[in-house]
């Protein structure tokens, strides 16, 4: 999907940047490893763009970049490292260069890592996910409770023993004299 410049354009007024969406000024350099943490959270996060050329402040506006000139050697480098099959595009657009690096979600059930940190967003920082989020997240595609076996490997004796079936037959009869 190549990014186009009326979509740029579109990008400029987005309230906020959220969990999908970063942008960056990145008029002469970006750090490639902040990059890659970058892609950290936004894969975390679901996917999502990261835009470098553009004010990350409002009113934002495009101020180009020199940074990642080989883009095609970033998203190598991205991959190398977190295994996501990072794309992006290079948009000519009149007020300079912008790229945008389209990150893909994470795998589910997986959270993504670099360097042993799990990040994801909060408000306009990265910060290290919470166990709670990654706990959500390895429990993805796995059965519902409710639907995992309470017990394994019992006969029907132990069945019997375990459900209490004597209660199970004294309440059955009490509702048969009742409606009796």
């Amino acid at each position: 999907m190549t990014t186009t410049i009326s979509q740029i354009d579109a990008l400029l007024i987005v309230r906020s940047e959220d969990e999908h969406l970063e942008f960056k000024e990145a008029a002469n350099n970006f750090h490639f490893e902040e990059l890659v943490d970058y892609c950290v959270a936004l894969a975390n996060e679901g996917g999502g763009r990261m835009l470098l050329g553009i004010t990350d402040k409002m009113p934002r506006r495009v101020v180009g970049t020199k940074a990642l000139e080989v883009p095609e050697h970033t998203v190598a480098g991205i991959y190398e490292r977190l295994h996501l099959k990072v794309t992006f595009d290079e948009v000519p657009h009149p007020s300079g260069r912008v790229l945008v690096f389209h990150v893909p979600s994470r795998p589910v059930g997986q959270p993504v890592h670099h360097k042993g940190r799990y990040l994801m967003r909060a408000g306009e920082k990265l910060v290290p996910m919470t166990p709670d989020q990654l706990k959500k997240i390895m429990a993805e595609g796995e059965p519902e409770w409710v639907l995992k076996p309470a017990m394994s490997e019992c006969d029907g004796e132990m069945v019997v023993q375990v459900l209490d079936t004597q209660s199970y037959f004294d309440l059955a009869a009490s509702a048969l004299s009742r409606h009796a």
